[in-house]
């Protein structure tokens, strides 16, 4: 069944084309995955399929009665407290609530056919979008989130917590689609687990753009990838995807070297005197000509070359010896002690507010501990990848000038020298980008030349606090190659679990209260540790429960004489309660305009059908014993 339609659309930005006439079908029980470099327009087909973005060329048609949701990779909500914006939400689910509220009201005033008829109608559609309890709900979801004060002004929100409210805002709206751009960015790893297995489970179709693999491999069944403009799906996930992507890519370089053995015979007959071209042969040169175009169809990929020269390292490193850190009432460290070795790789992990940015600070000199010393080596040359980082290049520089701020020349691992320009051809940042003000730059593009201005440094030792966000998956996949080569020391803060497990040898676990756990292990060993013992608890307190209930001998299998005449009793009293019921609704109806009766009549129509609940709750009780 086919929900949602996108046809021919086109996007450009003036100097350069996004996309064009393309078609993307989304359909019941799709969960899609969109894959392209940055800068290709990913983000901007999102927001053009939610309909927040008009494409150039082209529509987009929604079927009707489909109900879709987008988050967008950086929301924005108006001024006003948590509360407001959920009370005020243009969400569907609160348009339900709110028709109902006002249905209740109008039969509360003027009771009558019309008025009871439009309040049915509301009801019926509270129990469709399943609305009862959708405050309730909310609330859960927000509080699994960690935001828990709905009186908080949004404009003191973090970044990450405004990502988190408008996860929850998106996942309550119960849409038949859900559009996520990068969903996974700003949420802890506990988070992203949690997201990962309600998104496999739920039946909304989905349409993602996301870095994370382990996220797509967990959640997609499909993927669509966008190159130069056109898109390429693949039915499985990430995994399968890029499996069926390497097969194609031989195929096609297999193809591509024939065609270029061919053409090495068919340009000598080409290029003979023009006397002899008279007599050629119409049908062989317009063979030769596609011969020609296939053998130059061979993509000339660019490559990430990231080896660059690396400063000695000495004997010592990094110390960390008796460090305190706390705000207000949150310990980030408590006495901490560590000492680097050589060519040490720590990754860190804690949830959102544990203070992992702090600590990198603090190594950095950018922040003070409370007490303790932090001793740096003198050889150590840090590359300081931050989170705000990128908010030091200016928009209205070149993106050449940014990295010759920072060298004109560098020298790569070999000895070869490198000029800016080259270097930045070598991040796929070709000539013609090179001279683009960063402003015109998307955000991943923004990251990657963020990303370039450190490792050109020439550091030996890295400090990455969440590098992944916003990359594409071509950067992350050289990114890695990189590191893993890499002869330094690094500290890797991050939420993508497969670069932490490619990357790390073992890993800071920040547990809360500054307890600090050093776990000899890849990201995934310790997760599975954690589940394992976490069955282990829930086994253990099972035994213990069956242990000491206590054993119910001789099993009631009939009511007492003082049960069944109660239960005689009870069968009488609903009858009779039946009977009132049918004469108020009766008196109500032939009344509509008397409000002392309907305000008489409606009273004790409550206290009813309240009475009627609670007798049958103990009629069916007793029931199973007759």
């Amino acid at each position: 069944m086919n929900y949602l339609n996108g046809e021919n659309l086109s996007k450009d930005l003036g100097e350069r084309i996004l996309f064009k006439d393309l078609d993307l079908s989304i359909n019941k029980g799709d969960k899609i995955a969109l894959v392209a470099n940055n800068g290709t327009g990913k983000s901007s087909l999102l927001k053009i399929l939610a309909q927040v973005e008009e494409p150039d060329n082209g529509t987009v048609r929604l079927r009707k009665g489909i109900r879709s949701a987008y988050l967008p990779q950086e929301p924005t909500f108006e001024e006003g407290t948590i509360q407001e914006l959920i009370d005020n939400s243009s969400t569907h689910i609160m348009a339900v609530i709110r028709a109902y509220e006002a249905s209740l009201e109008a039969q509360t005033a003027n009771y009558n056919t019309e008025t009871q008829r439009t309040f049915e109608n509301a009801s019926a559609a509270m129990d469709e979008a399943d609305a009862w309890d959708f405050e309730r709900k909310l609330k859960e979801l927000l509080t699994r989130f960690t935001i828990t004060d709905y009186d908080q002004e949004i404009s003191s929100l973090s970044g990450g917590q405004q990502k988190r409210l408008a996860i929850s805002l998106a996942i309550l709206q119960n849409p038949d689609i859900l559009l996520l751009d990068e969903p996974t960015n700003h949420l802890d790893l506990d988070m992203i687990e949690w997201l990962e297995k309600y998104l496999s489970n739920s039946s909304m179709s989905i349409l993602m753009v996301s870095h994370d693999r382990y996220f797509l491999d967990s959640v997609c069944n499909q993927i669509v990838e966008m190159t130069s403009g056109r898109l390429q799906n693949y039915t499985g996930n990430y995994a399968y995807f890029l499996e069926k992507k390497a097969e194609m890519e031989a195929a096609q370089a297999a193809e591509v070297g024939k065609a270029q053995q061919l053409m090495k015979t068919e340009l000598e007959w080409m290029r003979r005197s023009p006397k002899a071209r008279t007599t050629k042969s119409k049908s062989r040169i317009s063979s030769f000509y596609d011969t020609e175009a296939k053998a130059k169809s061979g993509k000339k990929t660019q490559d990430l070359e990231l080896s660059v020269k690396m400063t000695r390292i000495g004997g010592k490193i990094l110390e960390l010896k008796k460090v305190y850190k706390s705000y207000d009432d949150t310990i980030i460290l408590k006495g901490f002690d560590y000492t680097f070795k050589k060519g040490e790789r720590i990754g860190i992990v804690g949830k959102n507010g544990c203070g992992k940015s702090t600590v990198l600070n603090m190594i950095m000199n950018l922040e003070q501990p409370d007490s303790g010393k932090i001793n740096r080596g003198d050889t150590i040359v840090f590359g300081y990848y931050s989170q705000d980082g990128m908010k030091n290049l200016k928009p209205q520089k070149r993106v050449i000038d940014v990295l010759k701020d920072v060298a004109e020349v560098i020298t790569l691992a070999d000895g070869r020298k490198v000029t800016a320009s080259q270097m930045l051809n070598l991040f796929l940042f070709p000539p013609q980008m090179q001279h683009q003000y960063v402003e015109k730059l998307s955000g991943g593009e923004k990251r990657r030349l963020y990303l370039l201005t450190v490792l050109m440094l020439n550091p030996n030792f890295l400090i990455l606090d969440e590098p992944t966000n916003d990359l594409d998956i071509l950067t992350l996949n050289k990114l890695e190659s990189f590191l893993s080569d890499f002869g330094g020391c690094i500290i890797l803060v991050s939420h993508d679990r497969y670069f932490l497990d490619r990357i790390v040898d073992h890993i800071f676990v920040f547990e809360g209260q500054g307890n600090i756990r050093d776990y000899n292990g890849s990201y995934t060993e310790y997760r599975l540790e954690q589940e394992q013992k976490l069955k282990d608890e829930k086994k253990e307190a099972k035994a213990i429960e069956v242990a000491v209930k206590p054993k119910t001998e001789n099993p009631k299998t009939k009511m007492s004489f003082k049960e069944k005449y109660e239960f005689d009793t009870l069968e009488k009293e609903l009858e009779e309660l039946e009977t009132e019921k049918t004469n108020l609704e009766a008196e109500l109806a032939a009344n509509p305009t008397d409000f002392d009766i309907i305000s008489k009549a409606s009273a004790r129509l409550t206290e009813v059908l309240k009475l009627s609940a609670t007798k049958t709750d103990r009629w069916l009780e007793l029931s199973e014993y007759v």
